[in-house]
């Protein structure tokens, strides 16, 4: 927590009278004024009208997706040596803490939804680091349902309310799916075990896509994170889901909570797994496409560092909900890679903050650098709290203004060829199915059964036989056994 931070909690424990939000003292904070006993309310009564008028704005836009969520500080500890891949002074000496603020979350719930149902829970990771904050914007699966950004709001539409009936449809969902085979293999995650995590603690995170690290002499390595849970993983089935959702729909939040009150802090294990870039071009995967994971047996993960969450806000509206994340935010030795699903979010997820929580939602305590200081020439704007006093507003300038590095935070990348609409390159093994049945035939039979029965549950739901028989089809496609015993059960279902 910041110093500023520190004294705004400090100063709102004072003791002294109640006043206005400019300071005055307020004499009546129960009766409004009013003309005569049982008269109208007066205009004058500026303090009923600032209450009113501050209660009515109380709410910022909540997110599109990942409304429903959770947050804790805590620290991560370097534990390896990892300087010959990066150059990032956070990750340059083992033993060294960097300060974090991690918020989890749902994606397709609205903020009043329960945690307790079956949905990806977003992962994303605020370092505080000296030379600036560093977002990883993961989720708790290595893959996503799509490849390419431009699919993503289509996608979204798809799980959220429809425009005639304000509620979530089966149609959408499989009629998307059924036309997007590429989503089998994160389908499958979702409807497996893993789907309803037992709380924030008892699972794992992961980066999920492909980043670059670049050490100080320029060499260049796609990277992947994972963050294994030391709790171990726990999950609900969907009865239990159920009942827990109803019973307790704040069941997630609450439980991260209570155990770093109680002292019970949760700490994951982190692990990067590294291909050097030469290896991109001709691996059996795209190594790009966020679908499709790297096996461990091609690159083992190593691991590099410890994360542990030992503190939860003050104040969750002003550090949870205003909490702004955008994989954006790199810092030296760190950068993106072709991913087309990164490189869309590398817009989008800041200019969603910059629509929901404002231009300067990065100057809030819990958005603004706690290693470093922030130096630019933005002014202005919504919210601007004067910071930059007489300082000048361009660059570049003769007052002493800060300048430019001229060292790039990450590695050119090669490219060639003509700009167009461009299918993203196949590689050797590459189709929008093996993986997805690689993950079924892991499954021991008690997992595929529940796996079956949580996908027909759902497309039986379906109301036409084309789009069942399709979402049917693209899990035949994995793996026979699983489309024709999803079939059946299916079929079982509908009569």
């Amino acid at each position: 927590m910041t110093e500023a931070y520190v004294s705004v909690q400090d100063e709102a424990k004072t003791t002294g009278p109640l006043t206005t939000e400019s300071g005055a003292p307020v004499a009546d904070n129960q009766n409004s004024e009013t003309a005569g006993i049982g008269g109208p309310v007066l205009v004058q009564d500026q303090l009923l009208l600032e209450k009113l008028a501050h209660f009515n704005r109380e709410r910022i836009p909540e997110r599109v997706v990942h409304a429903r969520g959770a947050g804790a500080y805590g620290t991560f500890t370097v534990t390896a040596d990892v300087t010959k891949y990066t150059r990032a002074k956070f990750l340059a000496e083992i033993g060294k803490e960097t300060e974090v603020f991690l918020r989890f979350s749902t994606v397709a719930g609205n903020l009043g939804a329960p945690d307790a149902v079956r949905d990806p829970r977003g992962f994303s990771l605020k370092f505080y680091t000296e030379e600036g904050n560093y977002d990883l914007v993961g989720n708790n699966t290595p893959v996503f349902f799509i490849k390419d950004a431009i699919k993503f709001p289509d996608f979204i539409h798809t799980q959220k309310r429809d425009p005639y009936t304000g509620s979530q449809e089966a149609d959408n969902v499989w009629d998307f799916w059924g036309l997007s085979p590429e989503a089998t293999h994160q389908v499958t995650w979702l409807f497996g075990d893993r789907g309803i995590p037992a709380s924030y603690r008892h699972m794992n995170g992961y980066g999920s896509h492909t980043f670059q690290w670049s050490n100080e002499a320029g060499q260049a390595f796609w990277v992947k994170y994972h963050f294994k849970t030391d709790q171990g993983i726990e999950n609900l089935t969907a009865d239990e889901a159920n009942k827990l959702a109803g019973e307790d729909p704040d069941s997630h939040q609450r439980d991260l909570r209570e155990a770093i009150e109680r002292g019970e802090f949760p700490t994951w294990t982190v692990q990067v797994q590294i291909m050097p870039v030469e290896d991109a071009a001709n691996y059996r995967f795209n190594p790009f496409d966020l679908t499709k994971v790297w096996p461990h047996e091609d690159y083992p993960p190593i691991e590099f560092g410890k994360l542990e969450l030992n503190r939860n806000p003050e104040n969750i509206f002003a550090e949870v909900e205003q909490s702004i994340f955008s994989p954006a935010h790199f810092v030296p030795g760190i950068g993106p890679s072709p991913d087309k699903m990164l490189q869309g979010r590398l817009f989008a997820y800041a200019d969603a903050h910059r629509y929901r929580v404002g231009i300067n939602a990065d100057h809030l305590p819990v958005n603004r650098p706690h290693a470093t200081e922030a130096r630019s020439y933005g002014r202005d704007g919504y919210l601007y709290d004067g910071r930059h006093g007489r300082s000048k507003n361009y660059e570049p300038n003769s007052f002493g203004g800060p300048v430019q590095t001229d060292r790039p935070l990450w590695q050119a990348s090669a490219v060639s060829g003509v700009t167009g609409d461009h299918v993203a390159p196949s590689h050797a093994e590459d189709n929008d199915f093996v993986q997805a049945g690689n993950l079924y035939r892991l499954m021991s039979e008690a997992e595929k059964e529940r796996l079956i029965a949580n996908l027909a549950g759902f497309i039986a739901k379906v109301s036409r036989d084309d789009i069942a028989e399709r979402a049917i089809d693209n899990f035949r496609k994995a793996d026979e056994d699983y489309g024709k015993r999803l079939e059946a059960a299916v079929q079982a279902l509908r009569g």
